[in-house]
């Protein structure tokens, strides 16, 4: 029985992007485990081909990393060595070492593991892989995946993906919200995630707030989620504002799958939420901060418009809090200009048929395998 680990120790949005190598991975071994962190352990569970979820909290990676345990790092090395794995692929983002984790699976006993790494891994790899150029972090991890023996099943385009059947609206909803997003004059909605794992990466909140408000008065029911910790964000952006919703803390992440995928357009910055939407085939306006590139962060797979300035002073800097002031990469985005890109979308990707509430949602087997951009 081939035994493989992957491990991804980041958060939700990025163990998304994941997804399509880890079924790469998954079609070649009689078994797939994942190494995941708490921030993106909720999305691991929800991947298909992954067949057991283990948490660890790495000091070397992640907002605001814990110190270093030795207790909890030699915990992992035993647990490790007792599941006694034949292979190990470590998938980074384009800034990160995979040599730390690497170290612990050799501790482990592991006997092979692999990697994108520019840095020299002594023994710690026995595949050095090399990312070429130009790669969209999907893209990348799939290319390392390949290189370490997987491979997709026909059949299967690559795109992102979640476990199905998600919960149905009326399940992941609360009723009053239930009632009021599929109550409006569309019988649709729009969805606008205000927050984002990284500040840098989400629009102000007054600026979040005005996009809510030209949303409703365009005649969009409007509803604006977030996790528990965003409840205060999102009270502030929807106080006030006729047609909004404010669901925010009200969900599991399931939920908010399910969320999103009943949605027409989903508005979000470089976030979580933006890969969960696209894993569900819902198109995106990506307000899009560019401290990283979008060319590898992007909405994978489905329509999406992308906004925000990406040659403004803080592109390429990885800056968590906005090194400029005003924030002026994504203030400089105009509501009214976000109004159009969902307008551009919403018509692009009109369904024949309205979804019904209380369905089963799933997400779409005809989203193309690459980005696909409409211009509002």
């Amino acid at each position: 029985m081939t035994r493989v680990l992957a491990v991804r120790l980041d958060s939700d949005g990025d163990v998304l992007l994941s997804g399509p190598a880890l079924r790469a991975l998954a079609a070649t071994a009689e078994r797939l485990d994942l190494l995941a962190s708490p921030a993106g352990a909720h999305a691991a569970r929800l991947l298909p081909g992954v067949d057991d979820v283990l948490v660890f909290d790495p000091p070397w990676s992640g907002y605001a990393p814990p110190p270093v345990d030795p207790a909890a790092v030699h915990e992992l090395v035993a647990d490790l060595a007792a599941r006694r794995y034949d292979r190990a692929v470590v998938l980074t983002s384009f800034h990160q070492s995979p040599l730390p984790v690497a170290l612990v699976l050799r501790l482990a006993g592991v006997p092979f593991v692999a990697g994108t790494s520019e840095d020299y891994p002594g023994s710690l790899l026995d595949l050095r892989h090399r990312r070429p150029d130009g790669l969209h972090e999907v893209q990348a991890a799939l290319d390392l995946a390949t290189a370490a023996g997987g491979r997709l099943l026909d059949g299967d385009d690559g795109r992102l993906a979640l476990r199905t059947p998600l919960p149905t609206l009326a399940e992941a909803l609360p009723a009053d919200a239930l009632a009021r997003a599929t109550g409006g004059a569309r019988g649709s909605y729009v969805v606008v995630h205000p927050g984002a794992s990284v500040p840098a990466r989400a629009p102000a909140p007054d600026h979040a707030r005005a996009i809510v408000a030209a949303l409703a008065e365009a005649g969009r029911t409007v509803l604006v989620t977030g996790g528990p910790r965003e409840r205060d964000l999102a009270a502030r952006v929807t106080a006030g504002v006729a047609g909004a919703v404010d669901v925010a803390g009200r969900t599991s992440l399931a939920g908010l799958a399910a969320v999103l995928a009943g949605a027409d357009v989903v508005v979000v910055g470089n976030t979580g939420p933006a890969h969960l939407a696209a894993a569900v085939g819902t198109p995106v306006v990506s307000l899009f901060a560019p401290v990283v590139p979008a060319e590898r962060w992007s909405p994978w797979g489905v329509p999406s418009v992308l906004l925000g300035d990406q040659e403004a002073p803080c592109a390429g800097t990885r800056a968590r809090e906005c090194p400029v002031a005003g924030h002026p990469c994504l203030s400089s985005v105009a509501p009214s200009r976000v109004v159009a890109a969902v307008e551009a979308l919403a018509v692009a990707a009109a369904p024949a048929v309205a979804p019904v509430a209380g369905t089963p949602t799933s997400a779409s087997t005809d989203a193309p395998a690459a980005p696909q951009e409409v211009t509002a």
